[in-house]
């Protein structure tokens, strides 16, 4: 219970940098993509030069195992605008990126607590 806190508190201090003091209410404006189905072999590179087909990558980021430091297949992408980001969705979802079939879609950002 206590390290989940930890983690929790540490992941809402992350996520709160470019937001204002209360996030209480912060919401997916839509432009930030949750991506599955990543081969292990991908790079936060790789997965930004995929996504710029459609629009400017804000960030592009693989999610990695703490411990192993391998890619656990899954990221998330933020794209400049919500057109941007709709364009993703449209046609890069089961899109083939290094010969596996990717998952992407608009995910929820709802403050922890």
């Amino acid at each position: 219970f206590i390290c989940l806190s930890v983690l929790q508190m540490s992941y809402s201090r992350y996520r709160s940098r470019s937001r204002s003091v209360d996030s209480s209410d912060v919401e997916n404006p839509g432009n930030n993509l949750f991506v599955t189905g990543l081969s292990s072999r991908l790079t936060d590179r790789d997965l930004e030069k995929h996504f710029s087909t459609e629009g400017e990558v804000i960030d592009a980021s693989i999610v990695l195992d703490p411990w192993t430091r391998e890619s656990r297949g899954f990221g998330f992408v933020t794209m400049a605008t919500l057109k941007e980001a709709e364009r993703c969705i449209k046609y890069l979802d089961r899109s083939v990126l290094e010969g596996r079939v990717i998952t992407v879609e608009k995910i929820l950002l709802t403050a922890a607590g």
